[in-house]
Protein backbone atom coordinates (compact mmCIF):
# COMPACT_ATOMS: atom_id res chain seq x y z
CA UNK A 1 0.00 0.00 0.00
CA UNK A 2 1.99 3.00 -1.21
CA UNK A 3 2.59 6.12 0.79
CA UNK A 4 1.42 9.50 -0.43
CA UNK A 5 3.86 11.90 -2.05
CA UNK A 6 4.60 15.27 -0.48
CA UNK A 7 2.22 17.08 -2.89
CA UNK A 8 -0.61 14.65 -2.11
CA UNK A 9 -0.41 14.84 1.69
CA UNK A 10 -3.22 17.36 2.12
CA UNK A 11 -5.67 15.58 -0.23
CA UNK A 12 -4.88 12.24 1.39
CA UNK A 13 -5.55 13.61 4.86
CA UNK A 14 -8.74 15.22 3.66
CA UNK A 15 -9.85 11.83 2.30
CA UNK A 16 -9.48 10.23 5.72
CA UNK A 17 -5.85 9.16 5.59
CA UNK A 18 -3.55 8.80 8.57
CA UNK A 19 -0.21 10.61 8.85
CA UNK A 20 2.03 8.74 11.29
CA UNK A 21 5.73 8.81 12.09
CA UNK A 22 7.67 5.55 12.36
CA UNK A 23 10.87 5.73 14.40
CA UNK A 24 13.42 2.90 14.19
CA UNK A 25 17.13 2.19 14.30
CA UNK A 26 17.28 2.53 10.51
CA UNK A 27 15.79 6.03 10.50
CA UNK A 28 12.69 8.16 11.02
CA UNK A 29 10.06 8.26 8.26
CA UNK A 30 6.74 10.14 8.01
CA UNK A 31 4.15 8.03 6.17
CA UNK A 32 0.61 8.78 5.02
CA UNK A 33 -1.65 5.69 4.66
CA UNK A 34 -5.41 5.15 4.33
CA UNK A 35 -7.34 4.82 7.57
CA UNK A 36 -8.22 1.17 6.82
CA UNK A 37 -4.56 0.16 6.35
CA UNK A 38 -3.19 -2.61 8.52
CA UNK A 39 -0.05 -2.53 10.62
CA UNK A 40 1.62 -4.92 8.17
CA UNK A 41 1.05 -2.42 5.33
CA UNK A 42 2.65 0.37 7.34
CA UNK A 43 5.58 -1.87 8.28
CA UNK A 44 6.23 -2.75 4.64
CA UNK A 45 6.16 0.91 3.65
CA UNK A 46 8.68 1.72 6.38
CA UNK A 47 10.94 -1.14 5.28
CA UNK A 48 10.81 0.12 1.69
CA UNK A 49 11.59 3.70 2.74
CA UNK A 50 14.66 2.87 4.84
CA UNK A 51 15.87 -0.10 2.80
CA UNK A 52 15.24 -2.96 5.22
CA UNK A 53 15.09 -6.50 3.75
CA UNK A 54 11.99 -7.40 5.79
CA UNK A 55 9.08 -5.63 7.42
CA UNK A 56 9.75 -4.95 11.10
CA UNK A 57 7.36 -5.26 14.00
CA UNK A 58 5.66 -2.01 15.04
CA UNK A 59 5.00 -0.87 18.59
CA UNK A 60 2.79 1.86 19.99
CA UNK A 61 3.82 4.49 22.52
CA UNK A 62 3.26 2.02 25.39
CA UNK A 63 5.60 -0.54 23.81
CA UNK A 64 2.88 -3.02 22.82
CA UNK A 65 3.40 -4.82 19.52
CA UNK A 66 0.75 -4.03 16.88
CA UNK A 67 -0.94 -7.05 15.35
CA UNK A 68 0.02 -7.07 11.65
CA UNK A 69 -3.50 -8.16 10.59
CA UNK A 70 -5.35 -5.50 12.63
CA UNK A 71 -6.19 -2.14 11.08
CA UNK A 72 -4.54 0.96 12.49
CA UNK A 73 -7.86 2.68 13.17
CA UNK A 74 -9.07 -0.20 15.35
CA UNK A 75 -5.99 0.19 17.53
CA UNK A 76 -6.67 3.89 18.07
CA UNK A 77 -3.93 5.11 15.75
CA UNK A 78 -4.67 8.67 14.66
CA UNK A 79 -2.84 11.34 12.70
CA UNK A 80 0.35 12.49 14.41
CA UNK A 81 0.97 9.28 16.37
CA UNK A 82 4.57 8.11 16.81
CA UNK A 83 5.26 4.39 16.32
CA UNK A 84 8.45 2.44 16.96
CA UNK A 85 9.91 -0.16 14.61
CA UNK A 86 11.93 -3.19 15.72
CA UNK A 87 14.33 -3.39 12.80
CA UNK A 88 15.63 -6.91 12.15
CA UNK A 89 19.36 -7.41 11.50
CA UNK A 90 20.26 -6.98 7.85
CA UNK A 91 22.68 -9.02 5.82
CA UNK A 92 25.19 -6.16 6.02
CA UNK A 93 25.28 -6.45 9.80
CA UNK A 94 25.81 -10.21 9.63
CA UNK A 95 28.62 -9.84 7.12
CA UNK A 96 30.29 -7.18 9.23
CA UNK A 97 30.23 -9.39 12.32
CA UNK A 98 31.87 -12.25 10.43
CA UNK A 99 34.60 -9.98 9.09
CA UNK A 100 35.30 -8.54 12.52
CA UNK A 101 35.63 -11.95 14.13
CA UNK A 102 38.04 -13.10 11.44
CA UNK A 103 40.09 -9.90 11.46
CA UNK A 104 43.68 -10.04 12.75
CA UNK A 105 44.48 -9.14 16.31
CA UNK A 106 44.72 -5.41 16.88
CA UNK A 107 46.28 -3.36 19.65
CA UNK A 108 44.21 -2.72 22.75
CA UNK A 109 43.51 0.58 24.44
CA UNK A 110 45.99 -0.16 27.23
CA UNK A 111 48.85 0.18 24.74
CA UNK A 112 48.25 3.94 24.76
CA UNK A 113 49.81 4.06 28.22
CA UNK A 114 52.96 2.46 26.89
CA UNK A 115 52.98 5.05 24.11
CA UNK A 116 52.80 7.82 26.70
CA UNK A 117 55.59 6.24 28.75
CA UNK A 118 57.79 5.89 25.65
CA UNK A 119 57.16 9.54 24.75
CA UNK A 120 58.10 10.71 28.25
CA UNK A 121 61.27 8.63 28.15
CA UNK A 122 62.18 10.14 24.77
CA UNK A 123 61.72 13.66 26.15
CA UNK A 124 63.72 12.84 29.28
CA UNK A 125 66.48 11.26 27.19
CA UNK A 126 66.66 14.35 24.98
CA UNK A 127 66.93 16.58 28.04
CA UNK A 128 69.76 14.56 29.60
CA UNK A 129 71.49 14.07 26.26
CA UNK A 130 71.56 17.82 25.58
CA UNK A 131 73.59 18.32 28.78
CA UNK A 132 76.02 15.49 28.04
CA UNK A 133 79.35 15.79 26.25
CA UNK A 134 81.45 13.67 23.95
CA UNK A 135 80.35 10.20 22.98
CA UNK A 136 77.51 10.21 25.54
CA UNK A 137 75.78 12.96 23.59
CA UNK A 138 76.32 11.18 20.27
CA UNK A 139 75.14 7.84 21.64
CA UNK A 140 71.96 9.43 23.01
CA UNK A 141 71.19 11.05 19.66
CA UNK A 142 71.79 7.75 17.81
CA UNK A 143 69.56 5.79 20.18
CA UNK A 144 66.76 8.32 19.83
CA UNK A 145 67.09 8.25 16.02
CA UNK A 146 66.95 4.44 16.05
CA UNK A 147 63.80 4.64 18.18
CA UNK A 148 62.22 6.94 15.60
CA UNK A 149 63.08 4.54 12.75
CA UNK A 150 61.66 1.59 14.66
CA UNK A 151 58.53 3.59 15.43
CA UNK A 152 57.68 4.30 11.79
CA UNK A 153 58.23 0.69 10.67
CA UNK A 154 54.82 -0.49 9.31
CA UNK A 155 54.89 -4.00 10.74
CA UNK A 156 52.92 -5.79 13.43
CA UNK A 157 49.64 -5.03 15.22
CA UNK A 158 51.26 -2.22 17.21
CA UNK A 159 52.49 -0.24 14.19
CA UNK A 160 49.91 2.52 14.70
CA UNK A 161 50.83 2.80 18.38
CA UNK A 162 54.57 2.97 17.68
CA UNK A 163 53.94 5.66 15.08
CA UNK A 164 52.52 7.91 17.81
CA UNK A 165 55.77 7.83 19.79
CA UNK A 166 58.12 8.02 16.78
CA UNK A 167 57.89 11.85 16.40
CA UNK A 168 58.97 12.28 20.03
CA UNK A 169 62.11 10.21 19.42
CA UNK A 170 62.88 12.11 16.20
CA UNK A 171 62.40 15.48 17.90
CA UNK A 172 64.57 14.39 20.81
CA UNK A 173 67.37 13.30 18.51
CA UNK A 174 67.29 16.62 16.66
CA UNK A 175 67.28 18.55 19.93
CA UNK A 176 70.32 16.68 21.23
CA UNK A 177 72.24 17.36 18.00
CA UNK A 178 71.51 21.10 17.59
CA UNK A 179 71.10 22.32 21.18
CA UNK A 180 73.77 24.49 22.78
CA UNK A 181 74.09 25.75 26.37
CA UNK A 182 73.34 29.34 25.33
CA UNK A 183 69.90 30.82 26.02
CA UNK A 184 69.70 32.61 22.67
CA UNK A 185 69.84 29.42 20.57
CA UNK A 186 67.48 27.34 22.71
CA UNK A 187 64.26 28.46 20.88
CA UNK A 188 65.75 27.49 17.53
CA UNK A 189 66.76 24.09 18.92
CA UNK A 190 63.17 23.54 20.03
CA UNK A 191 62.01 24.62 16.58
CA UNK A 192 64.29 22.08 14.88
CA UNK A 193 62.97 19.40 17.20
CA UNK A 194 59.42 20.38 16.24
CA UNK A 195 60.29 20.23 12.53
CA UNK A 196 61.83 16.76 12.90
CA UNK A 197 58.77 15.54 14.79
CA UNK A 198 56.48 16.96 12.11
CA UNK A 199 58.45 15.28 9.31
CA UNK A 200 58.44 11.88 11.02
CA UNK A 201 54.73 12.22 11.81
CA UNK A 202 54.03 12.94 8.13
CA UNK A 203 56.05 9.89 7.09
CA UNK A 204 54.17 7.76 9.62
CA UNK A 205 50.83 8.90 8.22
CA UNK A 206 51.87 7.64 4.79
CA UNK A 207 53.15 4.28 6.03
CA UNK A 208 50.63 3.27 8.70
CA UNK A 209 47.29 1.88 7.54
CA UNK A 210 45.18 3.22 10.42
CA UNK A 211 46.19 6.88 10.65
CA UNK A 212 45.52 8.27 14.11
CA UNK A 213 44.38 11.83 14.70
CA UNK A 214 47.34 12.34 17.05
CA UNK A 215 49.73 12.22 14.08
CA UNK A 216 47.93 15.22 12.58
CA UNK A 217 48.41 17.06 15.86
CA UNK A 218 52.11 16.13 15.82
CA UNK A 219 52.44 17.53 12.29
CA UNK A 220 50.57 20.78 12.88
CA UNK A 221 52.16 21.48 16.28
CA UNK A 222 55.70 20.70 15.18
CA UNK A 223 55.38 22.78 12.02
CA UNK A 224 53.89 25.71 13.95
CA UNK A 225 56.70 25.65 16.52
CA UNK A 226 59.33 25.61 13.77
CA UNK A 227 57.72 28.47 11.87
CA UNK A 228 57.52 30.65 14.99
CA UNK A 229 61.10 30.03 16.07
CA UNK A 230 62.50 30.31 12.53
CA UNK A 231 60.79 33.65 11.87
CA UNK A 232 61.99 35.02 15.20
CA UNK A 233 65.53 33.91 14.37
CA UNK A 234 65.36 35.50 10.91
CA UNK A 235 64.20 38.84 12.31
CA UNK A 236 66.79 38.70 15.08
CA UNK A 237 64.37 39.01 17.97
CA UNK A 238 65.23 38.33 21.58
CA UNK A 239 64.57 34.81 22.95
CA UNK A 240 61.60 36.01 25.00
CA UNK A 241 59.59 36.71 21.83
CA UNK A 242 59.20 33.07 20.62
CA UNK A 243 58.61 31.86 24.17
CA UNK A 244 55.83 34.41 24.66
CA UNK A 245 54.26 33.53 21.30
CA UNK A 246 54.32 29.80 22.02
CA UNK A 247 52.87 30.20 25.51
CA UNK A 248 50.08 32.52 24.34
CA UNK A 249 49.24 30.14 21.48
CA UNK A 250 49.13 27.16 23.85
CA UNK A 251 46.87 28.98 26.32
CA UNK A 252 44.41 30.10 23.63
CA UNK A 253 44.49 26.73 21.83
CA UNK A 254 42.85 25.06 24.82
CA UNK A 255 39.67 26.95 23.95
CA UNK A 256 39.96 26.91 20.14
CA UNK A 257 40.82 23.24 19.52
CA UNK A 258 37.38 21.74 20.40
CA UNK A 259 35.75 23.65 17.55
CA UNK A 260 38.03 21.86 15.06
CA UNK A 261 38.21 18.45 16.75
CA UNK A 262 34.82 17.09 15.61
CA UNK A 263 34.80 16.72 11.82
CA UNK A 264 31.39 15.56 10.59
CA UNK A 265 31.17 14.49 6.91
CA UNK A 266 29.24 16.95 4.77
CA UNK A 267 26.87 14.24 3.57
CA UNK A 268 25.53 13.84 7.12
CA UNK A 269 24.98 17.52 7.82
CA UNK A 270 21.56 19.15 7.68
CA UNK A 271 20.46 20.33 4.26
CA UNK A 272 19.68 23.99 4.90
CA UNK A 273 17.69 24.30 1.66
CA UNK A 274 15.08 21.92 3.08
CA UNK A 275 14.33 24.28 5.94
CA UNK A 276 12.26 26.45 3.60
CA UNK A 277 9.68 23.69 3.14
CA UNK A 278 7.62 21.69 5.58
CA UNK A 279 8.98 18.70 7.43
CA UNK A 280 6.50 16.44 5.59
CA UNK A 281 7.68 17.42 2.14
CA UNK A 282 11.34 17.24 3.17
CA UNK A 283 11.02 13.73 4.54
CA UNK A 284 8.72 12.48 1.80
CA UNK A 285 11.44 13.05 -0.79
CA UNK A 286 13.71 10.57 1.01
CA UNK A 287 13.05 7.11 -0.40
CA UNK A 288 16.13 5.34 0.98
CA UNK A 289 18.15 5.17 4.14
CA UNK A 290 20.89 7.53 2.87
CA UNK A 291 19.57 10.48 4.88
CA UNK A 292 20.02 8.69 8.18
CA UNK A 293 23.42 8.69 9.87
CA UNK A 294 24.66 5.14 10.58
CA UNK A 295 25.52 4.42 14.18
CA UNK A 296 29.01 3.27 13.22
CA UNK A 297 29.70 6.63 11.57
CA UNK A 298 28.68 8.47 14.73
CA UNK A 299 31.06 6.28 16.73
CA UNK A 300 33.89 6.92 14.28
CA UNK A 301 33.41 10.69 14.38
CA UNK A 302 33.19 10.71 18.18
CA UNK A 303 36.30 8.54 18.61
CA UNK A 304 38.29 10.64 16.16
CA UNK A 305 37.28 13.83 17.95
CA UNK A 306 38.19 12.34 21.34
CA UNK A 307 41.64 11.32 20.11
CA UNK A 308 42.19 14.76 18.61
CA UNK A 309 41.26 16.47 21.88
CA UNK A 310 43.53 14.14 23.85
CA UNK A 311 46.50 14.71 21.53
CA UNK A 312 45.91 18.48 21.48
CA UNK A 313 45.80 18.60 25.27
CA UNK A 314 49.17 16.82 25.44
CA UNK A 315 50.54 19.33 22.92
CA UNK A 316 49.31 22.20 25.10
CA UNK A 317 50.95 20.60 28.14
CA UNK A 318 54.26 20.22 26.31
CA UNK A 319 54.27 23.81 25.04
CA UNK A 320 53.36 25.20 28.45
CA UNK A 321 56.05 23.14 30.21
CA UNK A 322 58.71 24.41 27.76
CA UNK A 323 57.64 27.98 27.02
CA UNK A 324 56.53 28.95 30.55
CA UNK A 325 59.97 28.66 32.16
CA UNK A 326 61.45 30.12 28.97
CA UNK A 327 59.41 33.30 29.41
CA UNK A 328 60.56 33.66 33.03
CA UNK A 329 64.22 32.99 32.17
CA UNK A 330 64.44 35.44 29.25
CA UNK A 331 62.21 38.33 30.41
CA UNK A 332 64.85 39.93 32.66
CA UNK A 333 63.93 43.61 32.36
CA UNK A 334 61.65 45.07 35.02
CA UNK A 335 58.80 45.86 32.66
CA UNK A 336 59.16 42.53 30.85
CA UNK A 337 59.04 40.66 34.14
CA UNK A 338 55.66 42.19 34.94
CA UNK A 339 54.33 41.12 31.56
CA UNK A 340 55.87 37.67 32.04
CA UNK A 341 54.12 36.79 35.28
CA UNK A 342 50.87 38.37 34.09
CA UNK A 343 50.79 36.27 30.92
CA UNK A 344 51.64 33.15 32.92
CA UNK A 345 48.91 33.72 35.49
CA UNK A 346 46.30 34.74 32.90
CA UNK A 347 47.25 31.82 30.66
CA UNK A 348 46.96 29.41 33.58
CA UNK A 349 43.44 30.65 34.33
CA UNK A 350 42.47 30.35 30.65
CA UNK A 351 43.65 26.74 30.52
CA UNK A 352 42.00 25.79 33.82
CA UNK A 353 38.71 27.44 32.87
CA UNK A 354 38.79 25.81 29.42
CA UNK A 355 39.33 22.38 30.98
CA UNK A 356 35.95 22.57 32.75
CA UNK A 357 34.12 22.39 29.38
CA UNK A 358 35.78 19.09 28.41
CA UNK A 359 33.59 16.10 29.15
CA UNK A 360 36.32 13.61 28.20
CA UNK A 361 38.36 12.93 31.33
CA UNK A 362 41.77 12.54 29.65
CA UNK A 363 42.12 15.98 27.99
CA UNK A 364 40.40 17.60 30.97
CA UNK A 365 42.98 16.13 33.35
CA UNK A 366 45.93 16.93 31.07
CA UNK A 367 44.80 20.55 30.68
CA UNK A 368 44.43 20.89 34.42
CA UNK A 369 48.00 19.67 34.85
CA UNK A 370 49.14 22.21 32.25
CA UNK A 371 47.23 24.97 34.03
CA UNK A 372 48.76 24.05 37.39
CA UNK A 373 52.26 24.09 35.85
CA UNK A 374 51.68 27.52 34.33
CA UNK A 375 50.20 28.75 37.61
CA UNK A 376 53.16 27.44 39.62
CA UNK A 377 55.69 29.04 37.25
CA UNK A 378 53.77 32.33 37.30
CA UNK A 379 53.50 32.43 41.08
CA UNK A 380 57.20 31.60 41.41
CA UNK A 381 58.06 34.44 39.05
CA UNK A 382 55.76 36.83 40.90
CA UNK A 383 57.19 35.91 44.31
CA UNK A 384 60.74 36.44 43.05
CA UNK A 385 59.91 39.82 41.53
CA UNK A 386 57.42 41.47 43.86
CA UNK A 387 57.93 43.01 47.27
CA UNK A 388 57.45 40.58 50.20
CA UNK A 389 54.59 42.65 51.65
CA UNK A 390 52.81 42.64 48.30
CA UNK A 391 53.30 38.88 48.06
CA UNK A 392 51.70 38.36 51.47
CA UNK A 393 48.69 40.50 50.60
CA UNK A 394 48.37 38.77 47.25
CA UNK A 395 48.43 35.33 48.88
CA UNK A 396 45.82 36.41 51.44
CA UNK A 397 43.57 37.72 48.68
CA UNK A 398 43.87 34.48 46.72
CA UNK A 399 42.92 32.43 49.78
CA UNK A 400 39.88 34.63 50.53
CA UNK A 401 38.65 34.56 46.92
CA UNK A 402 39.15 30.80 46.69
CA UNK A 403 37.29 30.20 49.95
CA UNK A 404 34.38 32.38 48.78
CA UNK A 405 34.30 30.58 45.42
CA UNK A 406 34.10 27.16 47.09
CA UNK A 407 31.24 28.30 49.34
CA UNK A 408 29.33 29.79 46.41
CA UNK A 409 29.85 26.64 44.33
CA UNK A 410 28.50 24.47 47.14
CA UNK A 411 25.54 26.81 47.60
CA UNK A 412 24.54 26.56 43.95
CA UNK A 413 24.51 22.75 44.20
CA UNK A 414 26.36 21.85 41.01
CA UNK A 415 29.15 24.40 40.92
CA UNK A 416 30.50 25.15 37.45
CA UNK A 417 27.88 22.97 35.76
CA UNK A 418 25.03 25.26 36.74
CA UNK A 419 23.93 27.78 34.11
CA UNK A 420 24.68 30.69 36.44
CA UNK A 421 28.26 29.69 37.15
CA UNK A 422 28.84 28.57 33.56
CA UNK A 423 28.06 32.06 32.26
CA UNK A 424 30.40 33.61 34.82
CA UNK A 425 33.12 31.12 33.96
CA UNK A 426 32.78 32.00 30.26
CA UNK A 427 33.07 35.67 31.14
CA UNK A 428 36.15 35.05 33.28
CA UNK A 429 37.71 32.89 30.56
CA UNK A 430 37.21 35.60 27.95
CA UNK A 431 38.66 38.22 30.29
CA UNK A 432 41.74 36.09 30.99
CA UNK A 433 42.17 35.42 27.27
CA UNK A 434 42.16 39.16 26.61
CA UNK A 435 44.74 39.57 29.40
CA UNK A 436 46.97 36.96 27.72
CA UNK A 437 46.90 38.86 24.43
CA UNK A 438 47.46 42.21 26.13
CA UNK A 439 50.32 41.01 28.36
CA UNK A 440 52.04 39.41 25.38
CA UNK A 441 52.94 42.91 24.17
CA UNK A 442 54.82 43.49 27.44
CA UNK A 443 56.30 40.03 28.03
CA UNK A 444 57.76 39.88 24.52
CA UNK A 445 59.63 43.16 25.07
CA UNK A 446 57.75 45.00 22.33
CA UNK A 447 56.38 47.61 24.73
CA UNK A 448 59.85 48.25 26.20
CA UNK A 449 61.33 48.48 22.71
CA UNK A 450 58.86 51.20 21.75
CA UNK A 451 59.49 53.04 24.99
CA UNK A 452 63.27 52.96 24.63
CA UNK A 453 63.19 53.90 20.95
CA UNK A 454 61.92 57.40 21.78
CA UNK A 455 58.23 56.75 21.16
CA UNK A 456 57.45 58.55 24.41
CA UNK A 457 58.94 61.78 23.00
Amino acid sequence: MPTQAAEAVEPALAAGGLAVTVHGTAGVVDIVVPSDAHAADLAREYATAVGLPAAPALRDRRGDVLDPDVSLASRGITTGVLLAADSPPTQAYVTREVVETSAPRRAGSFSFYWVGLATLLAVAGAGFGAHADGWHRLATAVLLAVGAVVGIAPAGPYAARRALAAPAFAGGAAFVVVSTPTVETLPMAVGMAGLSAAVVATISRSLVDHVDAALKVWTSTGAAVFVVTALCALFGTSPQVPWSILFAAAALAARIVPSYAVDVPDSYLLDVSKLSVTAWSARAKTTSGTSTVPYDEVTVVADRGARTLAAASWAVLGLVAVSGPGVVATATADVDQIGGWVILLAGAFVILLSARSYRYWLPRGVLRVAGVIALAVGIHAFVGWADPDLVRWFGLGVVVIGFATVIAAIATGRGWRSAKWASRADWAESLCGAAVIASFVVSSGFFRHLWESGFNG
